[in-house]
Protein backbone atom coordinates (compact mmCIF):
# COMPACT_ATOMS: atom_id res chain seq x y z
CA UNK A 1 0.00 0.00 0.00
CA UNK A 2 1.45 3.39 -0.55
CA UNK A 3 1.12 6.46 1.46
CA UNK A 4 -1.47 7.80 -0.59
CA UNK A 5 -3.63 4.64 -0.34
CA UNK A 6 -3.03 4.59 3.12
CA UNK A 7 -4.02 8.43 3.53
CA UNK A 8 -7.30 7.68 2.19
CA UNK A 9 -8.07 4.48 5.18
CA UNK A 10 -8.43 4.17 8.36
CA UNK A 11 -10.11 7.68 8.88
CA UNK A 12 -11.60 8.54 11.73
CA UNK A 13 -12.48 11.85 13.04
CA UNK A 14 -8.94 12.23 14.87
CA UNK A 15 -6.79 11.91 11.75
CA UNK A 16 -9.09 13.26 8.38
CA UNK A 17 -6.95 13.10 5.18
CA UNK A 18 -6.75 15.87 3.07
CA UNK A 19 -6.52 19.51 4.10
CA UNK A 20 -8.65 19.33 6.87
CA UNK A 21 -7.96 20.38 10.66
CA UNK A 22 -7.82 17.30 12.96
CA UNK A 23 -9.09 17.00 15.75
CA UNK A 24 -5.87 15.99 16.74
CA UNK A 25 -4.03 18.52 16.60
CA UNK A 26 -6.45 20.97 17.67
CA UNK A 27 -5.56 18.47 21.26
CA UNK A 28 -2.42 19.18 20.74
CA UNK A 29 -2.73 23.14 20.29
CA UNK A 30 -5.35 23.39 23.07
CA UNK A 31 -2.63 21.82 25.59
CA UNK A 32 0.09 24.44 27.32
CA UNK A 33 3.49 23.46 26.86
CA UNK A 34 6.53 25.56 26.99
CA UNK A 35 10.54 24.16 27.37
CA UNK A 36 10.54 22.01 30.20
CA UNK A 37 6.74 21.61 31.10
CA UNK A 38 5.44 20.05 28.00
CA UNK A 39 3.51 17.24 29.97
CA UNK A 40 -0.17 18.16 28.65
CA UNK A 41 0.46 17.77 25.16
CA UNK A 42 2.46 15.28 25.21
CA UNK A 43 -0.07 13.23 27.08
CA UNK A 44 -2.40 14.00 24.13
CA UNK A 45 0.12 12.76 21.68
CA UNK A 46 0.70 9.42 23.05
CA UNK A 47 -3.03 8.64 23.54
CA UNK A 48 -3.11 9.26 19.83
CA UNK A 49 -0.27 7.08 19.12
CA UNK A 50 -1.67 4.15 21.04
CA UNK A 51 -4.65 4.74 19.34
CA UNK A 52 -3.45 3.39 16.19
CA UNK A 53 -1.78 0.34 18.09
CA UNK A 54 2.07 2.05 17.73
CA UNK A 55 4.60 0.74 20.81
CA UNK A 56 4.55 3.78 22.91
CA UNK A 57 6.84 5.61 25.88
CA UNK A 58 8.19 8.48 27.23
CA UNK A 59 11.59 8.97 28.44
CA UNK A 60 12.86 11.04 31.60
CA UNK A 61 13.25 14.22 29.58
CA UNK A 62 9.85 13.96 28.74
CA UNK A 63 9.67 13.36 25.39
CA UNK A 64 7.24 10.44 23.97
CA UNK A 65 7.89 8.15 21.27
CA UNK A 66 6.00 5.99 19.10
CA UNK A 67 7.37 2.72 17.71
CA UNK A 68 5.31 1.22 14.52
CA UNK A 69 7.44 -2.28 13.32
CA UNK A 70 8.94 -3.35 10.31
CA UNK A 71 6.10 -5.34 8.30
CA UNK A 72 6.70 -9.15 8.76
CA UNK A 73 8.11 -10.31 5.34
CA UNK A 74 11.03 -7.76 5.50
CA UNK A 75 13.08 -10.28 8.16
CA UNK A 76 14.25 -13.42 7.25
CA UNK A 77 14.89 -15.75 9.84
CA UNK A 78 18.38 -15.29 10.96
CA UNK A 79 18.74 -11.76 9.33
CA UNK A 80 19.86 -8.74 11.50
CA UNK A 81 17.20 -6.40 13.15
CA UNK A 82 15.30 -4.01 10.90
CA UNK A 83 16.98 -0.64 10.56
CA UNK A 84 15.05 1.73 12.02
CA UNK A 85 14.30 5.71 10.62
CA UNK A 86 13.39 8.52 13.23
CA UNK A 87 11.58 10.97 12.33
CA UNK A 88 10.69 13.64 14.84
CA UNK A 89 8.98 16.75 15.76
CA UNK A 90 9.37 18.91 18.85
CA UNK A 91 6.45 19.53 21.07
CA UNK A 92 7.16 22.29 23.26
CA UNK A 93 6.71 26.44 22.57
CA UNK A 94 7.92 29.66 23.56
CA UNK A 95 6.72 31.12 27.42
CA UNK A 96 7.40 32.54 29.85
CA UNK A 97 8.79 31.89 33.39
CA UNK A 98 7.68 34.40 36.19
CA UNK A 99 10.72 35.69 38.21
CA UNK A 100 9.94 37.52 41.00
CA UNK A 101 6.49 38.55 42.45
CA UNK A 102 6.49 42.18 43.74
CA UNK A 103 4.76 43.42 47.05
CA UNK A 104 2.21 45.16 44.94
CA UNK A 105 1.09 41.94 43.16
CA UNK A 106 2.63 42.24 40.05
CA UNK A 107 4.74 39.04 38.23
CA UNK A 108 7.61 39.69 36.81
CA UNK A 109 9.14 37.21 34.22
CA UNK A 110 11.88 36.22 32.00
CA UNK A 111 11.12 34.40 28.18
CA UNK A 112 11.11 30.30 27.52
CA UNK A 113 12.31 30.66 23.99
CA UNK A 114 12.77 33.45 21.83
CA UNK A 115 10.52 36.79 21.58
CA UNK A 116 10.49 39.47 20.35
CA UNK A 117 9.00 41.21 23.37
CA UNK A 118 6.52 44.35 21.24
CA UNK A 119 4.28 40.86 20.54
CA UNK A 120 4.11 40.65 24.50
CA UNK A 121 2.66 43.99 24.87
CA UNK A 122 -1.12 44.26 25.72
CA UNK A 123 -1.63 39.96 25.88
CA UNK A 124 -3.86 37.78 27.99
CA UNK A 125 -1.88 34.82 29.49
CA UNK A 126 -2.38 31.54 31.19
CA UNK A 127 -0.40 30.57 33.85
CA UNK A 128 0.14 26.90 34.74
CA UNK A 129 -0.60 26.85 39.02
CA UNK A 130 -0.09 23.94 41.11
CA UNK A 131 -4.22 25.17 41.49
CA UNK A 132 -4.55 24.80 38.04
CA UNK A 133 -4.98 27.12 35.01
CA UNK A 134 -4.96 31.31 36.30
CA UNK A 135 -5.24 33.90 33.83
CA UNK A 136 -3.59 37.19 33.15
CA UNK A 137 -2.34 40.17 31.40
CA UNK A 138 0.78 41.72 30.40
CA UNK A 139 1.15 45.78 31.15
CA UNK A 140 3.33 48.42 30.74
CA UNK A 141 3.19 52.32 31.30
CA UNK A 142 0.46 53.61 29.09
CA UNK A 143 1.45 56.08 26.34
CA UNK A 144 -0.26 58.50 27.81
CA UNK A 145 2.24 58.88 31.00
CA UNK A 146 5.50 58.16 28.63
CA UNK A 147 7.80 61.10 28.19
CA UNK A 148 8.30 61.84 24.35
CA UNK A 149 11.71 60.24 24.11
CA UNK A 150 10.35 57.01 25.82
CA UNK A 151 7.64 56.62 23.61
CA UNK A 152 10.19 55.93 20.81
CA UNK A 153 11.57 53.39 22.54
CA UNK A 154 11.56 49.72 21.87
CA UNK A 155 9.71 47.82 24.71
CA UNK A 156 11.71 45.32 26.69
CA UNK A 157 11.03 42.15 28.46
CA UNK A 158 12.50 43.40 32.08
CA UNK A 159 9.45 46.48 31.48
CA UNK A 160 7.01 44.46 31.40
CA UNK A 161 4.71 42.91 33.78
CA UNK A 162 1.84 40.35 34.76
CA UNK A 163 -0.94 41.52 36.29
CA UNK A 164 -3.55 38.69 37.57
CA UNK A 165 -5.43 41.17 39.83
CA UNK A 166 -4.27 40.65 42.80
CA UNK A 167 -4.66 43.30 45.70
CA UNK A 168 -1.11 42.59 47.19
CA UNK A 169 1.92 40.58 46.68
CA UNK A 170 0.59 38.33 49.57
CA UNK A 171 -2.45 36.90 47.92
CA UNK A 172 0.14 36.46 44.31
CA UNK A 173 2.26 34.58 46.19
CA UNK A 174 -0.91 32.58 47.10
CA UNK A 175 -1.97 32.02 43.88
CA UNK A 176 1.20 31.95 42.22
CA UNK A 177 5.12 30.94 42.40
CA UNK A 178 8.42 32.24 41.04
CA UNK A 179 9.23 29.25 38.32
CA UNK A 180 5.46 28.69 37.29
CA UNK A 181 5.09 29.28 33.09
CA UNK A 182 2.75 30.97 31.17
CA UNK A 183 1.45 30.89 27.53
CA UNK A 184 -0.25 33.54 25.34
CA UNK A 185 -4.06 32.93 25.96
CA UNK A 186 -6.17 32.48 22.19
CA UNK A 187 -7.72 29.61 20.34
CA UNK A 188 -7.10 28.34 17.03
CA UNK A 189 -8.26 30.69 14.20
CA UNK A 190 -9.53 28.57 11.11
CA UNK A 191 -8.95 31.25 7.81
CA UNK A 192 -9.84 30.73 4.17
CA UNK A 193 -8.04 28.86 2.02
CA UNK A 194 -7.75 26.05 4.68
CA UNK A 195 -5.13 28.46 6.62
CA UNK A 196 -4.90 28.33 10.74
CA UNK A 197 -3.76 30.87 12.74
CA UNK A 198 -2.79 30.05 16.54
CA UNK A 199 0.39 30.07 19.20
CA UNK A 200 2.58 27.20 19.61
CA UNK A 201 2.25 26.07 15.63
CA UNK A 202 5.50 25.98 16.02
CA UNK A 203 5.92 22.80 16.39
CA UNK A 204 3.32 21.14 17.47
CA UNK A 205 3.09 20.95 13.63
CA UNK A 206 5.86 19.19 13.46
CA UNK A 207 4.95 17.11 16.42
CA UNK A 208 1.79 16.29 15.01
CA UNK A 209 3.18 15.07 11.30
CA UNK A 210 5.79 12.63 13.10
CA UNK A 211 2.36 11.43 14.41
CA UNK A 212 0.40 11.49 11.21
CA UNK A 213 3.68 9.95 9.05
CA UNK A 214 3.48 6.80 11.46
CA UNK A 215 0.07 6.28 10.97
CA UNK A 216 -0.23 5.93 7.89
CA UNK A 217 2.90 3.85 7.71
CA UNK A 218 0.85 1.63 10.07
CA UNK A 219 -2.04 1.92 8.00
CA UNK A 220 -0.42 0.52 5.00
CA UNK A 221 0.81 -2.74 6.98
CA UNK A 222 4.34 -1.33 7.93
CA UNK A 223 7.51 -0.55 5.81
CA UNK A 224 11.00 -2.42 5.24
CA UNK A 225 12.16 -0.01 8.12
CA UNK A 226 10.97 -0.05 11.74
CA UNK A 227 9.87 3.62 11.94
CA UNK A 228 10.07 5.75 15.10
CA UNK A 229 7.97 9.01 15.96
CA UNK A 230 9.34 11.36 18.45
CA UNK A 231 7.79 14.34 19.53
CA UNK A 232 10.99 16.45 21.18
CA UNK A 233 11.10 18.02 24.16
CA UNK A 234 12.70 21.42 24.66
CA UNK A 235 14.02 22.68 21.47
CA UNK A 236 13.59 25.68 22.10
CA UNK A 237 15.85 25.85 24.86
CA UNK A 238 17.97 23.26 25.09
CA UNK A 239 17.71 20.42 22.29
CA UNK A 240 17.51 18.05 24.94
CA UNK A 241 15.10 16.01 23.69
CA UNK A 242 16.44 16.00 20.56
CA UNK A 243 19.44 14.91 22.10
CA UNK A 244 18.69 12.13 24.74
CA UNK A 245 16.59 10.58 21.78
CA UNK A 246 18.54 9.95 18.74
CA UNK A 247 21.39 8.92 21.76
CA UNK A 248 18.80 6.01 22.81
CA UNK A 249 16.74 5.21 20.23
CA UNK A 250 20.48 4.81 17.84
CA UNK A 251 18.02 5.64 14.40
CA UNK A 252 20.08 4.90 11.48
CA UNK A 253 18.18 7.54 9.53
CA UNK A 254 16.31 10.48 11.43
CA UNK A 255 14.25 12.94 9.30
CA UNK A 256 13.58 16.19 11.60
CA UNK A 257 10.28 18.14 11.05
CA UNK A 258 10.06 21.69 11.73
CA UNK A 259 8.61 25.14 10.44
CA UNK A 260 10.82 27.04 7.99
CA UNK A 261 9.84 30.72 7.03
CA UNK A 262 6.50 31.41 3.87
CA UNK A 263 8.16 34.06 2.17
CA UNK A 264 4.73 35.11 0.52
CA UNK A 265 4.43 37.43 3.33
CA UNK A 266 5.49 41.24 3.32
CA UNK A 267 9.32 41.79 3.77
CA UNK A 268 10.70 38.61 3.14
CA UNK A 269 13.66 38.62 0.65
CA UNK A 270 13.22 35.33 -1.31
CA UNK A 271 17.24 36.04 -2.58
CA UNK A 272 18.20 34.79 0.73
CA UNK A 273 15.43 32.76 2.13
CA UNK A 274 14.23 31.21 -1.08
CA UNK A 275 10.78 30.46 -2.38
CA UNK A 276 8.82 28.69 0.49
CA UNK A 277 4.81 29.86 -0.55
CA UNK A 278 2.17 28.74 1.78
CA UNK A 279 0.13 26.35 -0.19
CA UNK A 280 3.94 25.39 -1.85
CA UNK A 281 4.10 22.14 0.05
CA UNK A 282 6.87 20.59 2.40
CA UNK A 283 10.22 22.34 1.93
CA UNK A 284 12.85 20.03 1.58
CA UNK A 285 16.65 21.38 3.17
CA UNK A 286 20.23 20.87 1.61
CA UNK A 287 22.92 21.93 3.45
CA UNK A 288 26.46 21.28 5.43
CA UNK A 289 25.15 19.66 8.14
CA UNK A 290 22.38 17.40 6.23
CA UNK A 291 23.02 14.19 5.21
CA UNK A 292 22.90 14.26 0.62
CA UNK A 293 21.86 11.16 0.35
CA UNK A 294 18.69 11.07 2.51
CA UNK A 295 17.49 14.80 0.88
CA UNK A 296 18.23 12.49 -2.36
CA UNK A 297 15.73 9.96 -0.39
CA UNK A 298 12.89 12.74 0.24
CA UNK A 299 13.25 14.52 -3.32
CA UNK A 300 11.99 10.81 -4.78
CA UNK A 301 9.67 9.95 -2.50
CA UNK A 302 8.10 13.66 -3.04
CA UNK A 303 8.37 12.98 -6.96
CA UNK A 304 7.12 9.47 -6.21
CA UNK A 305 4.00 10.44 -4.31
CA UNK A 306 3.20 13.48 -6.60
CA UNK A 307 3.83 15.70 -3.84
CA UNK A 308 4.56 19.38 -4.60
CA UNK A 309 7.76 20.85 -2.51
CA UNK A 310 10.58 22.95 -2.61
CA UNK A 311 13.73 23.40 -1.61
CA UNK A 312 15.63 25.48 0.99
CA UNK A 313 19.53 25.65 1.40
CA UNK A 314 21.27 26.09 4.69
CA UNK A 315 25.14 27.05 4.83
CA UNK A 316 25.77 26.31 8.63
CA UNK A 317 23.03 24.95 11.26
CA UNK A 318 19.67 24.43 10.60
CA UNK A 319 18.24 26.18 14.00
CA UNK A 320 16.40 22.76 14.37
CA UNK A 321 16.83 19.53 16.04
CA UNK A 322 18.45 18.49 13.51
CA UNK A 323 21.91 20.27 15.09
CA UNK A 324 21.48 17.93 17.64
CA UNK A 325 20.83 14.92 15.92
CA UNK A 326 23.21 14.20 13.11
CA UNK A 327 26.05 14.42 15.81
CA UNK A 328 24.39 11.98 17.85
CA UNK A 329 26.74 9.09 18.88
CA UNK A 330 28.94 8.40 15.26
CA UNK A 331 26.55 10.27 13.73
CA UNK A 332 23.09 9.88 11.86
CA UNK A 333 22.25 10.16 8.51
CA UNK A 334 19.78 13.33 8.94
CA UNK A 335 17.15 15.32 6.54
CA UNK A 336 14.94 18.27 7.43
CA UNK A 337 11.52 18.58 6.04
CA UNK A 338 9.54 22.15 6.93
CA UNK A 339 6.04 23.40 7.02
CA UNK A 340 5.69 27.18 5.25
CA UNK A 341 4.64 29.32 8.19
CA UNK A 342 4.29 33.02 8.48
CA UNK A 343 4.46 34.74 11.54
CA UNK A 344 7.17 32.66 13.55
CA UNK A 345 7.29 32.91 17.57
CA UNK A 346 3.86 35.10 17.65
CA UNK A 347 0.80 33.93 18.77
CA UNK A 348 -0.44 34.45 15.12
CA UNK A 349 1.39 32.00 13.11
CA UNK A 350 -0.27 31.10 10.25
CA UNK A 351 0.13 28.03 8.25
CA UNK A 352 -1.70 25.82 5.19
CA UNK A 353 -2.73 22.94 6.84
CA UNK A 354 -2.40 21.31 2.87
CA UNK A 355 0.83 21.66 3.53
CA UNK A 356 1.23 20.09 7.01
CA UNK A 357 -0.83 16.70 5.45
CA UNK A 358 1.59 17.01 2.33
CA UNK A 359 4.48 16.64 4.93
CA UNK A 360 3.10 13.45 6.27
CA UNK A 361 2.10 12.27 3.19
CA UNK A 362 5.91 12.94 2.16
CA UNK A 363 7.65 11.04 4.77
CA UNK A 364 5.50 8.34 4.66
CA UNK A 365 6.22 7.62 1.29
CA UNK A 366 9.57 8.03 2.20
CA UNK A 367 9.68 5.14 4.86
CA UNK A 368 7.50 2.60 2.50
CA UNK A 369 10.29 3.06 0.08
CA UNK A 370 13.01 2.15 1.86
CA UNK A 371 14.22 -1.32 1.90
CA UNK A 372 16.87 -3.55 3.55
CA UNK A 373 19.59 -2.21 0.34
CA UNK A 374 19.09 1.64 1.09
CA UNK A 375 22.42 3.03 0.88
CA UNK A 376 22.98 6.11 3.26
CA UNK A 377 26.54 6.44 1.72
CA UNK A 378 27.90 10.04 1.09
Amino acid sequence: MSAADAAGSSQDAGFPSGAGFPQVLRDLLAAHGPSGYETAPAAVWRKAAEGFGAQVSTDVVGTPSALVPARGDSQGEGEASPRRLMVMGHIDEIGLIVTHIDDEGFLWFREVGGWDAQILVGQRVVLATREGELAGVIGKKPIHLLRDEDRKKVAEVRDLHIDIGVKDGKEARRLVRVGDVAVIAGEPLELPNGRLASRALDNRLGSFVALEAARLVAAAGGGAWELVAVAAAQEETTFGGSRTSAFSLEPDMAVVVDVTHATDAPGIDVKEAGKHELGSGPVISRGSTLNPRVFELLHGAAEREGIPFTVEASGRNTGTDADAVHLSRGGVATGLVSIPLRYMHSPVELVELRDVHACARLIAGLVLGLDGETSLAR
